[in-house]
Order: C-alpha cells, then structure tokens, then sequence
C-alpha cells in the first residue's frame, strides 16, 4: 500500500505541480546533476509544473548525506548490471 500511495503522490505532485517555495524528491533519469552519472533512475529534488519537472540545484550537500548518495548510486548500478541482459 505504501509503494501504491507514494506512486499516487509522485503522479500527483507531476501533473498538478508543486507549490514554487516547494519541492520533492523524483525518480528521474540521472543527468549528471548532484555528481551522479547519468546510466541510472536516480532521486531528485525536483519542482513540477504544467506536467514537467526541473532538478532544483544548488542545495547543501552534508559530507554524510553525499556518501549516502554514492552507496545509492553503486547500489542502483550493481541492480542496473545484474539485469543489464533483459534490457
């Protein structure tokens, strides 16, 4: 029920927007934004508006929040790898 209602949020949050002072986090093709390498589906700050969504940049990164996100992303490449042959 939890994944069904974040999916019912994230939907949501695209087609209807997000408040402008506001923004949430998205799965979107990684760009290169926030030091991940584009290959992946990775979590993104984002704002939404008129059914687009745009990566907020610039916010403060900890040093622990940073490594957190560079397990994720060696995660997510390892689960990308591992099934690389049904792609």
């Amino acid at each position: 029920a939890s994944a069904a209602s974040a999916a019912i949020d994230h939907m949501h949050d695209w087609a209807l927007g997000t408040p402008k002072d506001d923004w949430v986090s998205m799965g979107i093709p990684a760009d290169g934004s926030y030091g991940i390498e584009p290959g992946i589906i990775y979590s993104y700050p984002v704002r939404c508006s008129d059914g687009r969504y745009e990566i907020v940049d610039g916010l403060s990164v900890s040093e622990f929040s940073r490594d957190r996100m560079k397990t994720t992303e060696a995660e997510l490449r390892e689960e990308r790898a591992a099934i690389e042959d049904l792609l």
